[in-house]
């Protein structure tokens, strides 16, 4: 417990916020955390990188944007002389894509059969998200991609879970529907104890959520409770399972936890002002998150007025 209270008090600044400009975020600091068995934290440039090392290989979690490529391929590499065997995606947000090309080329594919291998002859990382998160990545036929093949999933899942076990150590990927977007993984590497949960958990500020991709209040709550469902906590309540949020500090269940319930008492008080038929402009005006702000506002995350709308329109869209 006491290691733990001195990694949380090393992050209560990097990661909090999200840089104003890309140009800050590119330029912001990187700092390599331990976390807990095999699993390590790369800080900073608009999001958390999750990193286990082992003897067989590394397995990357998210890779920031594209501009930090390099230094984040150098922060890695300072971990281990493996090769990077796995990329995971969380999400198709250029904050946790834009290095899949740079970091999957650095690493190297283990072919599994010595016949046939349906990669061919491809020798860079796997990257591993769920189906979705391809098709978001590739665009519809016919269309320009909004992101260039080398980025895309390699390989994808469309079940709820998925499984991989690489340096002795069980990794379940949980798919987690509607929640940020339709295509969220949630990453948990068993033995060491520690989930990295992408965005459907931030400390950076309130949840944020995109309908266009599929997101909702309802799976963003759904995803915090699945957390919760997995992190068993230590002694006092403090410790025991981390948790690696897509932005912000590491995390144990009692914070995951008094999340969800601000996210829970929000959603149904702007249910309860939607059914008295208040517009926008006037749940707006109750300030449904007043007794939250002075915790989550100002961060960098998305503001209390913002989200108030998206939770009322979304809300208001499933009536």
């Amino acid at each position: 417990m006491t290691r733990m209270r001195s990694w949380f008090s090393r992050v209560l600044v990097l990661g909090a916020a999200l840089p104003a400009t890309m140009n800050a975020v590119a330029q912001e600091q990187l700092e390599v955390l331990p976390v807990q068995g095999n699993i390590y934290m790369i800080a900073g440039a608009g999001g958390n990188t999750t990193v286990q090392v082992g003897p067989e290989a590394m397995v990357v979690v998210d890779t920031k944007t594209a501009a930090v490529t390099a230094r984040l391929l150098q922060a890695i590499t300072k971990l281990s002389t493996k090769p990077i065997r796995h990329v995971i995606v969380t999400s198709a947000d250029k904050d946790h894509v834009g290095g899949n090309e740079g970091v999957s080329r650095a690493g190297r594919y283990v072919r599994l059969l010595d016949t046939f291998d349906p990669r061919g002859s491809d020798t860079n990382a796997s990257i591993i998200a769920h189906v979705n998160v391809l098709e978001r990545m590739s665009g519809p036929s016919g269309k320009a991609s909004p992101a260039p093949a080398g980025a895309w999933p390699s390989d994808t899942y469309f079940t709820k879970q998925w499984e991989l076990f690489v340096n002795n150590e069980a990794i379940q990927l949980f798919h987690v529907a509607n929640a940020h977007t339709d295509g969220d993984t949630m990453v948990f590497f068993r033995r060491s104890d520690v989930i990295s949960t992408g965005d459907i958990y931030t400390t950076t500020g309130y949840p944020e959520f995109d309908p266009a991709r599929g997101g909702s209040i309802t799976g963003i709550i759904d995803g915090l409770n699945q957390i919760i469902e997995i992190t068993i906590p230590g002694e006092n309540q403090q410790g025991g399972t981390v948790v690696i949020p897509g932005h912000g500090r590491l995390s144990d269940e009692t914070e995951v936890t008094n999340y969800r319930d601000m996210v829970t008492i929000v959603r149904d008080r702007i249910a309860a002002l939607i059914a008295a038929g208040k517009t926008l402009e006037q749940v707006q005006a109750e300030r449904p998150t007043r007794d939250y702000d002075a915790i989550y506002a100002g961060l960098g995350g998305v503001p209390p007025t913002q989200f108030v709308a998206a939770v009322y329109r979304d809300l208001k869209g499933a009536k």
